[in-house]
C-alpha cells in the first residue's frame, strides 16, 4: 500500500532525476539518470532493512523494521555548517523538521540519524559530484553503511516549495508550525525534497491537512553520540543484537509499538528540562502508590492497536485503487472503530488521577471529536464488528462491516459469498463420509480454504491419499492438501470478496470523507497512549527492583547504585557502590587492577544518569544527578590490553571528539586511554586529555591503570582519587597468593600498584628475571614520587578550595535551619582544619 503500482515508477524517477544505490520496491529499470556520472563507487548494493535499530526486550518486533526518510541538506559558503533535515516514518504521519549548527565533526547530525534508524537518507547531487564530495556526505555514507542512499537534482531542495508544502499538508492543530519553520530555510528545502521523493517513489501522496508537523531542535535533549550509545548498549547489545539485555530491554515492559518506539527514543536522547522529567517521576511515583490505577491502566493500553501506524494510512491518498488498497482501507475502519472504543475505558482509568501530567492526559480524552467520528462510524458499520485475531476471523469481520440494507448489491455479494463458504464446508464434510477419513475445514490468508486432518499413514488405504486430493504436505501426523473441486470454489469465494471488498471500499470512503475533519485527535491520543505505555513500563520495572525516584541537584550523588543491566543478567544482585561529584570535586580518577570493576562502574554511572534523565527511577538507596546535556564515552575492554596501531587510532578519535564537543554541562566518561601505545607516550596522553578536560566544570570520571596520573591531585584540587579493593588469597597449598575481587570502590588509589608483576611471579618466569623487574619498578616509582610530592603550601591550596566550593554549596542549596546550618557550618571548619598542615609559629591561623 505504500509503493503503489511499478508500471509508473520509470516515469516518476525520471521526473525526479534520481539515483539511489537500491529503492527499496523497484527495480532496476525504475531508478533515472541523473547528471552525475553512473560508475561512482560510492553506492553500495545492501539491504535496507538493517539499521541502528532496537530489539525489545524479548524478540524483535515487525515495528522494529526500519521504515524512516530522511532528508539532509547542508548550507554552501560561509553557511558551512548549517544543516536543515527533515524525516518522515512511513508507518507514522509525521514530519519531524530540524535545522541546527554543528561542528566540522558533524556530531549532530550522526547522532540524530542514528536515533531516526533511517531505511533511507536523501541528499542534494551537489554533495557528492566527482572529486567534490562534502564532508558530511562522506561521514554520513561512512556511518550508514547498510542504509539506501539517493541523490536528487539541488533544485528540489526548494525552502518555498518546502513551506507550501507545508501550508497544504499540515494539519491545524499543528499550524504553530509556521511560525517555528519560516526563517528556517534549510530544514524547509529538506521538506520540500522529501515530500516531492516520497510522493513521486512511494507513489502515494496524503490528504490536505493531515500531517502532524513538528520542529525538533538539538537544545531539548541530551547529546549521546552513537559510539557512546554502543558502549554502553542503550539498545543493542554488542555480543549479541537479538539479546535483550541492554537498558532498553530493562526498561521495555511496554504494551503497544507506539510505547517500545518513544522509550527507545527517550533512551537515546534524554530530556535535559528538570521540570519535564519530574512531572514524568510524579506520575511513575502515584502509579506505584496507586495499584489500582496501574492496573487499571495497563488493562487498557495493553488492547490498543498501533495508533501512529494506524492514522499513516488512514491519512495517505492511494494513487490507485486496488483489491489489496480497498482491503486495507476497510481494515484500518475497523482499528480505528476498536481505538475509538478504547477511549472511554482509559478515561474511566484516569478519572481518580492526581498528579498533572496524568489530569492533562484525562482532560484532552475529554476531547468531543472522538465521540463524533464513533457515532459517524456506527451509523455505516455494525456495532459487534471488531478487531479479532485470526485471518479468517478477521476476514469474515471485514464482508459484514457495513450494516445490512445500506447497500442492496452489498448484500446479494454477502449472500453469495456465504452460500459459497457453505457450500465449501459441506463438500469437505462429504468427502471426510465419502473416505471415512477425519478431514476438517482450515484457512490461511495464503492458501485459502483447504482440508486439514490429523491421522496416521497406516490408517490410510495403502497410505496413501486419495488421488482426487493434491498439493499436499505433511507435518509430523497432520496433513494439509486440496481438491480441484475445492481450488474452484477457493476461486469463486475470491471473486464474491472482491465485489464485497470494492462495494464496501467506496462506502467506507465515503464515511472517512465524512470524519477526516475530526481525525486529528487521534495524533492526540497516539501520544497519550505512547506516554502512559512507557510510564507504566517504568512503573512495572520498579516492582521487579529496588529503584528509587531520583533528585536533580547541582551534585552527581548515588549511594548504594548497582549497575541496572548487570542485575538482569547476574543470579545474585550485584555489589553497590557510591559515587560523588561536585563542582568542587568534578574529577575522579579511578585505578585498581584487571577485572575489578572500573568499566562496569562507570558504565553504571552513565546509564543511571540516562534513567533519571528519561523519568525513570534508579538502582540506588539514594540519588540526585546534575542534568547533563552530552554524554560521552570511551570505554575499553578491560580484559584486554590493545596494543595495536589501528586500536590507538580509534582512542585518538574518540577522545578528539569528546574534547570538540565536551561543555560545561556534559557527563564525560573514561576508560583505558593510551593503552594502544608505549607507557611513556599513554602517561603523557592522559595526563595532557586531563589537564584539558579538568579546565571544565564537566564532570568526568577517569579509570586507568597509569597510577602516575593519580598524583596529577597534588596540583588540581577538583580532583578525587578512587580504587576498586582487591583481596590477596593464599591457595590451600599454600604456595600461590591469588587475588579475590571485591568489587567495592574506596577512597584513595590502588595500592595493587604491581599486579602485573604478582601475574608474573605466579607463572613460569624465572626468579631472577621478576627479582630485576621489581628493583627496576621501585627506583622508578621513587623518583616520579619524589617530583610528585605535594608541599604543605598545595595541601593548603586543596583545603581552601574545597571549603570555597563546600560554602558555594551549601549557600546555593540549603535548606536548613539557623541552629543546624551553624551546625554545618562548624563541621565544614574543623574539616578544613584537619585537611591543612601544621601551621607555622608565626601564623596567626
Amino acid at each position: 500500500s505504500y509503493f503503489g503500482d511499478r508500471s509508473s515508477c520509470v516515469e516518476n524517477a525520471n521526473t525526479l532525476n534520481l539515483t539511489s544505490s537500491s529503492v527499496r520496491g523497484l527495480n532496476s529499470t525504475c531508478v533515472g539518470k541523473t547528471p552525475l556520472s553512473s560508475s561512482r563507487s560510492i553506492y553500495r548494493s545492501h539491504t535496507p532493512l538493517m539499521g541502528y535499530s532496537a530489539t525489545s526486550s524479548s524478540t524483535v518486533s515487525s515495528h522494529n523494521v526500519a521504515s524512516v526518510i530522511v532528508a539532509v541538506v547542508e548550507g554552501r559558503g560561509l553557511a558551512r555548517g548549517e544543516v536543515g533535515m527533515a524525516s518522515i516514518d512511513l508507518k507514522s504521519p509525521e514530519m519531524i523538521l530540524s535545522q541546527f549548527a554543528d561542528n566540522a565533526t558533524y556530531a549532530k547530525v550522526i547522532t540524530k540519524l542514528k536515533i531516526l534508524t533511517p531505511l533511507e537518507i536523501i541528499m542534494s547531487n551537489t554533495a557528492c559530484d566527482a572529486g567534490n564530495t562534502t564532508k558530511l556526505f562522506s561521514l554520513i555514507t561512512e556511518h550508514f553503511k547498510n542504509v539506501t542512499f539517493t541523490t536528487v537534482q539541488r533544485k528540489y531542495f526548494n525552502e518555498t516549495k518546502g513551506l507550501e508544502y507545508i501550508e497544504q499538508l499540515c494539519a491545524p492543530e499543528f499550524s504553530t508550525i509556521f511560525m517555528e519553520v519560516q526563517s528556517k530555510y534549510y530544514c524547509l528545502a529538506a521538506a520540500a525534497a522529501l515530500l516531492k521523493y516520497v510522493e513521486f517513489i512511494q507513489n502515494s501522496v496524503y490528504a490536505p491537512k493531515s500531517l502532524k508537523v513538528r520542529f525538533e531542535g538539538s537544545e531539548k535533549t541530551a547529546m549521546i553520540d552513537s559510539s557512546s550509545a554502543q558502549n554502553l548498549e542503550l539498545v543493542i547489545n554488542n555480543r549479541d543484537s537479538r539479546n535483550g539485555h541492554t537498558l532498553l530491554g530493562v526498561l521495555n515492559y511496554t504494551k503497544t509499538p507506539g510505547g517500545s518506539r518513544r522509550l527507545r527514543s527517550n533512551i537515546l536522547e534524554p530530556l535535559v528540562d528538570a521540570e519535564t522529567i519530574n512531572m514524568r517521576l510524579d506520575c511513575v511515583q502515584e502509579l506505584l502508590q496507586d495499584e489500582e490505577l496501574f492496573f487499571g491502566l495497563q488493562a487498557v493500553i495493553s488492547k490498543f492497536l498501533d495508533t501512529e501506524q494506524l492514522l499513516s494510512v488512514l491519512v495517505q491518498i492511494p494513487k490507485q485503487d486496488t483489491v489489496k488498497t480497498a482491503e486495507s482501507k476497510i481494515t484500518n475502519l475497523i482499528y480505528l472503530k476498536h481505538t475509538l472504543e478504547l477511549v472511554e475505558p482509559l478515561k474511566a482509568a484516569l478519572r481518580c488521577c492526581n498528579t498533572q501530567l496524568l489530569k492533562a492526559y484525562y482532560n484532552s480524552l475529554e476531547d468531543t471529536r472522538f465521540g463524533i467520528i464513533l457515532e459517524k462510524i456506527t451509523t455505516v458499520i455494525n456495532d459487534d464488528t471488531r478487531y479479532t485475531k485470526g485471518c479468517l476471523n478477521m476476514r469474515t469481520q471485514k464482508c459484514y462491516a457495513v450494516k445490512p440494507n445500506v447497500n442492496e448489491f452489498l448484500d446479494i455479494a454477502r449472500r453469495t459469498y456465504t452460500e459459497i463458504v457453505d457450500d465449501i464446508a459441506d463438500m469437505i464434510t462429504q468427502l471426510a463420509e465419502k473416505y471415512s477419513l477425519p478431514m476438517k475445514t482450515s484457512f490461511s490468508s495464503a492458501r485459502g480454504f483447504f482440508i486439514q486432518m490429523n491421522a496416521d499413514y497406516t490408517t490410510l488405504p495403502n497410505g496413501q491419499l486419495p488421488s482426487e486430493f493434491t498439493k499436499i504436505t505433511k507435518m509430523k501426523n497432520t496433513y494439509s492438501f486440496t481438491s480441484a473441486d475445492l481450488i474452484k470454489m477457493n476461486e469463486r469465494c475470491q471473486e464474491s470478496l472482491r465485489e464485497i471488498y470494492h462495494m464496501t471500499y467506496l462506502i467506507v470512503c465515503k464515511l472517512l470523507n465524512e470524519i477526516y475533519e475530526h481525525i486529528h485527535c487521534l495524533y492526540k491520543l497516539s501520544d497519550i497512549v505512547s506516554m502512559l505505555d512507557m510510564l507504566l513500563s517504568f512503573a512495572h520495572a520498579c516492582t521487579l527492583s529496588d529503584y528509587v525516584r531520583p533528585e536533580f541537584t547541582d551534585t552527581l550523588a548515588i549511594k548504594q547504585g548497582w549497575h541496572p543491566i548487570l542485575e538482569k543478567i547476574a543470579m545474585e544482585k550485584p555489589v553497590s557502590n557510591n559515587t560523588y561529584l561536585t563542582e568542587g570535586n568534578n574529577f575522579v580518577i579511578i585505578t585498581g587492577p584487571n577485572m575489578s570493576g572500573k568499566s562496569t562502574y562507570l558504565k553504571q554511572i552513565a546509564l543511571c544518569q540516562i534513567m533519571a534523565q528519561i523519568g525513570s527511577y534508579v538502582p540506588a538507596e539514594y540519588c540526585s544527578f546534575r542534568i547533563a546535556e552530552q554524554i560521552f564515552t570511551r570505554i575499553g575492554m578491560d580484559d584486554d590490553i590493545e596494543t595495536n596501531a589501528s586500536t590507538f587510532m580509534k582512542e585518538m578519535k574518540e577522545i578528539t571528539y569528546i574534547i570538540q564537543n565536551a561543555n560545561d554541562k556534559s557527563l564525560i566518561i573514561i576508560d583505558e586511554l593510551g593503552r594502544g601505545t608505549s607507557a611513556e607516550e599513554g602517561i603523557g596522553i592522559c595526563y595532557a586529555a586531563c589537564e584539558y578536560l579538568l579546565n571544565l566544570k564537566a564532570f568526568t570520571l577517569f579509570a586507568t591503570h597509569f597510577l602516575e596520573l593519580c598524583h596529577i591531585d597534588a596540583l588540581y584540587p577538583n580532583v578525587e582519587n578512587y580504587h576498586f579493593e582487591v583481596q590477596h588469597v593464599r591457595s590451600s597449598a599454600g604456595n600461590k597468593e591469588k587475588i579475590a575481587y571485591t568489587y567495592t570502590l574506596s577512597k584513595g588509589y590502588t595500592e595493587e600498584k604491581n599486579y602485573g608483576l604478582k601475574a608474573a611471579e605466579v607463572s613460569s618466569l624465572p626468579s631472577s628475571v621478576t627479582l630485576d623487574a621489581k628493583e627496576i619498578i621501585n627506583h622508578i616509582a621513587k623518583q616520579i614520587l619524589h617530583r610528585q610530592k605535594s608541599t604543605p603550601e598545595m595541601m593548603k591550596q586543596r583545603a581552601v578550595y574545597h571549603l570555597a566550593t563546600r560554602l558555594v554549596q551549601t549557600a546555593r542549596n540549603s535548606r536548613l535551619d539557623p541552629d543546624s546550618l551553624r551546625i554545618y557550618l562548624k563541621g565544614l571548619k574543623k574539616k578544613y582544619e584537619a585537611s591543612c598542615p601544621a601551621p607555622e609559629k608565626n601564623d596567626e591561623q
